[in-house]
């Protein structure tokens, strides 16, 4: 997971507005393809059948993934080299991997599109994102997005990333008192060091792990502490809980002092891609294309368990620049595109619950299209 800043308020300078389409395809009778989302025709793509898509109401831990076939959807280039900026807070979180391999094995290039990643966290890029300078964000549908979307902005969640294996334990860990037992831990009155924050999307799994202990978003205490800090104020006594990330939950898993609370749902992706108006409106062809060679990578290089391949562990390690030790020391992540039904809902009860945002949830129409990666798989709705 990468390190989140919270409690920004976004600035709305302007409601934006969408214009029209440039891009376009042409179909197989020489005519232009329409390229506004909602209104385009939807083909079906070699090496996607039944099992690239799975119901968006499937909310089962044990849910298969969507699938196609290793090397598909085939490339669809592009007729003129589209340069398209994505922006993500870290290029070392194995989460980001599938962009990174994209990039690396040329799987954007191959769609006419010249990517490049930049570092920014969410509260820099968002109003990037809202106002075209950037066109994409490899982030999450967080509390900064959600009152981004309120005030005007017109950016959506439009696929998913990840799910923890369920062997993972990376999520809510707590230093148990004497006498104490992970079944009747209370959270209530505790401090949490954390560097996630309220208005973060862990909040939905965090309040979640709270509620069954007898706490909640309200009722603890909160330490932002660095990276490096989080575990080392647990430890020392400076915090009593922590939410531990991938690897350093290994630190404290087999010692009976710290109890595992709860982590991430299993088979629900709390984060993605998220497009601003270039890619939802001025050039969807572009931000299809982008989605392709983005789940063409997930269906070649990480459909099951990717790190039992030494070899690609190897490479993945040198591309993240991390240590090959570190990554193989927890399980695979299960690289999922797809978006749950009522994800962006319960994340905005969450935040609410937090005190971060107020008023009415926005609807699922106004946060998340699905029809973009839809279409890149083939899938008539």
């Amino acid at each position: 997971m990468r390190r989140r800043t919270y409690g920004v308020t976004v600035v709305v300078a302007a409601v934006l507005a969408s214009a029209g389409c440039s891009s376009k395809y042409a179909d197989d009778s020489g005519s232009s393809a329409t390229a506004a989302v909602g209104n385009r025709a939807v083909k079906p793509v070699d090496g996607c059948g039944a099992s690239s898509w799975t119901d968006p109401a499937d909310r089962s831990p044990t849910r298969n993934p969507a699938r196609c076939k290793p090397l598909t959807p085939a490339p669809h280039p592009l007729p003129k080299t589209r340069k398209v900026t994505i922006a993500t807070g870290t290029l070392s979180a194995e989460y980001v991997a599938p962009l990174e391999v994209a990039l690396d094995k040329g799987e954007f290039k191959k769609e006419g599109l010249d990517v490049t990643l930049k570092v920014l966290p969410t509260p820099d890029a968002l109003p990037l994102l809202a106002k075209g300078d950037i066109d994409a964000m490899w982030a999450a549908p967080e509390a900064a997005v959600m009152n981004g979307v309120e005030g005007g902005f017109d950016i959506k969640w439009v696929a998913g990333n990840f799910s923890p294996d369920a062997e993972s334990k990376s999520g809510l860990w707590v230093k148990l008192k004497k006498g104490e037992a992970a079944a009747d831990v209370r959270m209530a009155g505790r401090r949490m060091g954390t560097m996630i924050g309220k208005g973060s999307v862990i909040a939905y799994p965090m309040e979640k792990a709270l509620a069954t202990h007898g706490g909640g978003l309200d009722k603890i205490q909160y330490q932002q502490l660095g990276s490096a800090d989080v575990l080392t104020a647990l430890q020392n006594g400076g915090v009593d809980s922590a939410w531990l990330l991938d690897p350093v939950w290994r630190k404290v898993d087999d010692n009976p002092a710290y109890a595992f609370l709860g982590g991430q749902p299993l088979g629900e992706p709390l984060g993605g891609m998220l497009y601003g108006r270039s890619l939802l409106h001025d050039d969807v062809d572009a931000g299809v294309a982008l989605l392709r060679a983005y789940i063409r990578t997930v269906n070649t290089y990480f459909a099951g368990d990717y790190k039992s391949d030494p070899a690609f562990v190897t490479y993945l390690a040198k591309l993240l620049k991390t240590d090959e030790t570190v990554l193989k020391s927890t399980p695979s992540l299960t690289m999922d595109w797809e978006i749950r039904a009522g994800t962006t809902t319960r994340l905005q009860a969450a935040y609410k619950a937090a005190g971060v945002s107020k008023g009415a949830a926005l609807p699922e129409s106004r946060t998340v299209d699905r029809s973009l990666y839809e279409e890149a798989v083939g899938h008539q709705p």
